[in-house]
């Protein structure tokens, strides 16, 4: 292979049009949002006439909290447009202005409605309940009783101001660190081609294996080359963060995470625990993984190699399996999805210089959802569509049913539904796999799956354990270092790979690195791992009785944020404060590394 011929990404202006979501719809030009950037402002400080007059009656409480919903609203599309721009070509520097200057501006809303929650708290509570009653509040119903729940740790109007005008300087770690990595850092090359945020993936799931190591290992150097001020920008998050939930008067971050979302913290030990219970089947899993690839070790370049040639998947073959998978839930749900990914232009796919790392869905502040992933024509990009498109559903379907006024749906609730899409869709193609004989296909399928798997079920359980030592220790008054960050995450991966796969301690430990976008969001990591495993039991539901089955899940999408996660769960049958959903999951996997066994032996033989 010629290692001097480097493959150049083509710039964001080549790439074309149907590979790119309509950002236009949000804001049909540049000129129009800078436009909206100077009247924002304006409509932001507009709402502290409202201040000291909410509790007077209820037509004042409706009054600012309609105009709030308007700026909310108005703002959710404004950062949408200046977030999404800054993603798909991370050396735009007039774009990572744009975001900057949005979430100045999204701060200026912060501090200027400070005023509103102590206000409502300071209402009698007797009086507030009964207009909350009444047919004119029945939107803003849930908004109002989070906001009471969250009476012990509202602070008086002045401290929400502060603590409102903080938000801004105390996010710049969190923009610094990924800015750092999608602008600055520079990744080498493997096999000829220079390795990017966008382009990482693939590369380390390479059929040569020099590719791979020189993917894996030029990734993970380029951030050890920054780790000290990685590792001081993370130190400096996890410290601010504590000092918001002292002063908020919670007992910890990880409850201070949770509970405005009224997750109990068991939910996540649980997960841990049962994790860590589990985890031979991982080591079960690398043994064979080892074995089928022939190798004398297995090493951590090693986890994503394919175990036959690479099954190339297009744009539009993805499309059609999502659509055939997720049939069970009707027509209408297929009919709304396929103009998404087809006509609507919601998922913005290309690859090209300067797109950064991962794939999300954005709510696209009710105009339509969006998604942001590289295309690279491989079964995880194919995964990566379903999962995505899981969430953008969601999204619809929830805002359809539920004015602004109706809090979105959290993370947890998130989760659930681009899992499932995965795992429905997984389902579907694995019975047309076996059926039809095909096992090269039904490889590549458990192949996915387990990719899947590794990603939400291996690294971020990982991940959240290395979150919550991390805070655990700088609440003690205890120091983070580069070294010590490395090492937790060396020492937490080793739990999972046991004698299964041999480390490289320090690129393997700088691994907390590479997920500034995760680990700046609190807590946020765990919620892969709950997702997937709630996901796994309502697709259980399918198979006993498909038409109560399907009402249960669409009904659970249309809640949107109008139930708490656990209580939307349990009303669809799944418990989340129980360990069975997390070990229900693991029996799947576990399926999948047996069934991974058979074919090798068959294949011996």
């Amino acid at each position: 292979m010629n290692t001097t011929e480097v493959k150049v990404l083509p710039p964001r202006a080549d790439v074309s049009r149907e590979e790119t979501w309509d950002i236009e719809a949000l804001f049909a030009t540049p000129e129009a949002w800078e436009a909206e950037a100077q009247v924002l402002p304006g409509a932001i400080s507009a709402l502290c006439e409202h201040e000291g007059k909410l509790g007077s009656s209820p037509e004042a409480l409706l009054a600012y909290l309609a105009q709030a919903d308007e700026v909310e609203l108005r703002l959710s599309r404004f950062m949408s447009y200046a977030s999404m721009n800054a993603s798909v070509d991370g050396r735009d520097a007039v774009a990572a202005a744009r975001r900057d200057r949005a979430s100045g501006i999204m701060a200026q809303y912060g501090a200027a409605s400070a005023f509103a929650r102590p206000e409502i708290l300071a209402t009698d509570e007797r009086k507030l309940r009964s207009w909350m009653e009444t047919p004119q509040f029945a939107d803003q119903r849930v908004r109002l009783e989070r906001i009471l729940r969250l009476k012990p740790h509202v602070r008086s109007a002045e401290v929400e101001e502060l603590l409102g005008a903080v938000q801004a300087p105390f996010a710049s770690e969190r923009s610094i660190h990924p800015t750092l990595a999608n602008m600055d850092l520079r990744f080498g090359t493997a096999g000829g081609e220079a390795v990017t945020q966008g382009n990482v993936d693939r590369l380390t799931s390479h059929p040569d294996r020099e590719v791979r190591r020189e993917a894996w290992e030029h990734y993970a150097d380029a951030h050890l080359a920054v780790q000290h001020a990685q590792a001081a920008m993370y130190a400096t998050n996890v410290r601010q963060s504590v000092f918001l939930a002292r002063a908020r008067h919670y007992p910890d971050v990880v409850t201070a995470s949770l509970s405005p979302d009224n997750i109990p913290t068991a939910v996540v030990t649980t997960l841990l625990d049962t994790y860590r219970a589990n985890t031979p089947i991982w080591h079960r899993y690398w043994r064979v993984r080892r074995e089928w690839l022939g190798l004398p070790e297995l090493r951590e370049y090693d986890v994503k190699a394919a175990l036959n040639p690479p099954r190339g998947v297009s744009y539009q073959q993805a499309v059609d399996w999502i659509e055939q998978g997720m049939a069970p839930l009707g027509e209408d749900y297929l009919r709304d999805m396929r103009h998404g990914l087809t006509e609507d232009r919601w998922v913005d796919y290309a690859e090209n210089e300067g797109k950064r790392q991962g794939a999300y869905s954005n709510g696209g502040g009710r105009v339509k959802p969006y998604i942001f992933m590289t295309w690279n024509g491989t079964m995880n990009s194919y995964s990566t569509l379903a999962h995505e498109i899981g969430h953008s559903m969601h999204s619809l379907l929830s805002q359809r049913e539920h004015p602004y006024s109706v809090p979105r749906y959290t993370l947890f609730h998130a989760e659930v539904a681009s899992n499932f899409n995965q795992a429905m869709v997984r389902q579907h193609l694995l019975k047309q796999a076996r059926e039809s004989g095909d096992t090269d296909f039904e490889v590549a399928l458990i192949e996915e799956a387990l990719s899947n798997f590794h990603r939400y079920f291996f690294i971020m359980p990982t991940l959240a354990a290395f979150e919550l030592e991390a805070y655990r220790r700088v609440e003690a008054g205890q120091s983070l270092s580069a070294p010590d960050l490395i090492a937790l995450t060396a020492d937490l991966l080793a739990q999972g790979y046991g004698d299964g796969v041999t480390m490289d301690r320090q690129r393997s430990g700088i691994l907390w690195a590479q997920f500034s976008t995760h680990l700046y969001a609190n807590f946020y990591a765990y919620q892969y791992a709950t997702g997937i495993s709630a996901a796994h039991q309502l697709l259980e539901q399918f198979g006993a009785d498909p038409v109560k089955a399907q009402a249960t899940y669409l009904r659970f999408l249309k809640s949107g944020g109008s139930l708490d996660p656990i209580d939307a769960l349990k009303e669809a049958g799944v418990d989340m404060l129980s360990p069975e959903p997390v070990q229900a999951t693991f029996r799947t996997l576990e399926g999948y590394v047996a069934r991974l066994e058979e074919l090798l032996a068959v294949r011996r033989s």
